[in-house]
């Protein structure tokens, strides 16, 4: 039994640097100390929004944390803060993901 418990904490773990991992190629702040479950739900938040963007007709390439010059700052996920909390963050995002549907559709 021990060793189920090991192998579902492995997989949790491998889980969780899979997640940090695709949210630091996007550009966010990931600190190590996030519990799994927040992870999933940041990325969630985050996916939300880019098809928001998309949807609006900005460019994930160009509009971005990573980018010097977005075409249209609207469309860039909003920057984690120093030592912001998780669930603050993914708060953020949320307001600005219903803020895109404000926000003028690009024409493709």
């Amino acid at each position: 039994m021990a060793s189920r418990g090991r192998e579902g904490d492995d997989a949790r773990a491998t889980a969780a640097a899979e997640v940090a991992d695709r949210l630091r190629r996007r550009g966010i702040a990931v600190t190590g100390a996030e519990r799994t479950d927040d992870l999933a739900d940041l990325l969630s938040a985050v996916e939300r929004f880019e098809a928001a963007v998309e949807a609006h007709g900005g460019d994930l390439m160009v509009d971005d944390l990573k980018s010097p010059q977005p075409d249209d700052r609207h469309f860039v996920l909003p920057r984690r803060e120093h030592a912001e909390a998780i669930r603050v963050y993914i708060s953020r995002i949320d307001v600005a993901t219903i803020g895109l549907h404000r926000h003028p559709r690009r024409p493709d």
